[in-house]
């Protein structure tokens, strides 16, 4: 786990204004990474990192000389289409990367004549996924989530009897997730009322889920199990993400195995992935409830108990077609936290992931699923927010929604702050809603 180090400093200042602003989700402390290129260009997508309003091509910075060493050879993997070949040299050369860039981009600091001319503005580009994901993990760790949907369908026991032992999971389709920015095409798919043969058509309860994806870094060998307290030397960083879910279908087709069409129509991530390390100074501690079991030794730690934790704030917003016509902002839905949703920590994920001798490989996604927090206007999606479709919501414009209609545009938003520490972002993960393309 990484401990708090001198690209914390508080006070750190960079060259590039826009960092320096309180409102920047990017300042120096922070240096997500992702990939991009000019907007508009057919060139290759490459790694950068965003400060304030710019992107510091890395592909650049790397040939500028402004970097050497163990930095310099990070960069140039960190340069590349996709960030899987640095994710996989693990946080020595993480923590390479980040040292340099952080002193090239202080005030001051006489790497600026090089790395100037190394700059985008983040208005300038378009995205690809920060990763090529190979394997996409969804787990259900967000316990007033589980809570809230287990007492729409099981009111006297809504927490089945596993949950407080085991961090439930399933396997997730890697192939539709997108890029923040890409539209989401409303699902096709079998739907049943509750008498009746089922009928086939578009969702009609189509919702989004606010989770964090935690990006693998080194992977594992098969067979060989990943420790608790090694956890997360294998995690290279978060990012927002939206694993969007048709509740109308899902009911209908998830048992005996689980969802199907109901999920793996998309789900969205954000470009920016926030390293474990920039997260240091707002590490939290994961206590359970009195009367909750201790998690089995495979799952327990010392330092997991006292620090396993972000304290990442949380955000749903949406805006209408006519929201977006009328020149109306969106309109905040949710607010929660992930120290307060979660109940299992990034660190139990990796463990019990590959306990039974599963082997992760770099890139590899971990959804949290949804977190939500114990009240309403916590909740992490509309199936909450909305109470199974009972209770519509009142947006600015007049409209009302149980569910998402196509242009809907859902922006999911975080960030952490902490008294002594420089508050640090995460950029927004949108998609909006179209309607499917064809229907056979």
């Amino acid at each position: 786990m990484t401990r708090v180090n001198e690209t914390h400093a508080p006070d750190l200042r960079s060259w590039v204004g826009s960092a320096n602003e309180d409102t920047t989700d990017f300042p120096i402390q922070n240096l997500p990474f992702g990939v991009f290129r000019r907007r508009g260009s057919s060139g290759p997508f490459g790694g950068g990192v965003a400060i304030g309003d710019q992107i510091l091509d890395l592909a650049a910075a790397a040939a500028s000389g402004a970097l050497a060493g163990d930095a310099r050879d990070a960069a140039v993997a960190a340069s590349r289409k996709r960030l899987n070949d640095f994710m996989a040299m693990g946080p020595a050369a993480w923590s390479a990367l980040r040292l340099a860039l952080s002193r090239a981009l202080r005030t001051g600091a006489t790497e600026r004549g090089r790395l100037e001319g190394c700059l985008l503005a983040q208005r300038s580009a378009e995205y690809a996924l920060p990763a090529a994901i190979g394997d996409y993990t969804d787990f259900y760790i967000g316990i007033h989530h589980a809570t809230a949907v287990g007492r729409l369908f099981r009111p006297d026991a809504p927490l089945l009897p596993n949950y407080k032992w085991v961090p439930i999971g399933y396997h997730g389709r890697s192939s539709s997730v997108v890029v923040s920015g890409e539209p989401i095409y409303r699902p096709l798919g079998q739907s049943r009322a509750e008498a009746g043969d089922p009928e086939f058509g578009p969702s009609r309860r189509l919702d989004y889920e606010l989770e964090l994806g935690f990006l693998v870094g080194p992977g594992n060998r098969r067979g060989e199990p990943i420790a608790i307290g090694s956890a997360e030397s294998h995690l290279f960083g978060v990012a927002l993400f939206n694993d969007w879910s048709a509740r109308d279908i899902q009911p209908w087709e998830y048992q005996p195995l689980g969802p199907f069409l109901s999920k793996n129509f998309g789900s969205t991530l954000a470009p920016w992935v926030v390293t474990f390390e920039a997260l240091a100074p707002f590490r939290a501690a994961c206590p359970r409830a009195p009367g909750d079991p201790e998690p089995l030794p495979y799952l327990n730690s010392e330092r997991n108990r006292a620090s396993g934790s972000v304290d990442v704030q949380l955000e749903v917003l949406l805006q209408t077609e006519a929201m977006a016509r009328s020149g109306l902002l969106p309109a905040r839905l949710s607010r929660s936290s992930f120290v307060e949703a979660a109940y299992w920590t990034p660190a139990q994920l990796v463990a019990h992931h590959t306990v039974g001798g599963c082997n992760l490989a770099p890139g590899d996604l971990l959804g949290s699923g949804t977190l939500s927090g114990p009240h309403p206007e916590q909740a992490g999606s509309l199936l909450e927010r909305t109470a199974g479709g009972r209770q519509a919501i009142a947006l600015p414009s007049g409209e009302h929604r149980t569910f998402l209609e196509d242009g809907d545009t859902v922006i999911l938003r975080a960030w952490c702050e902490r008294s002594g520490a420089r508050r640090i972002g995460f950029g927004a993960c949108a998609s909006t809603i179209h309607a499917p393309k064809r229907a056979p």
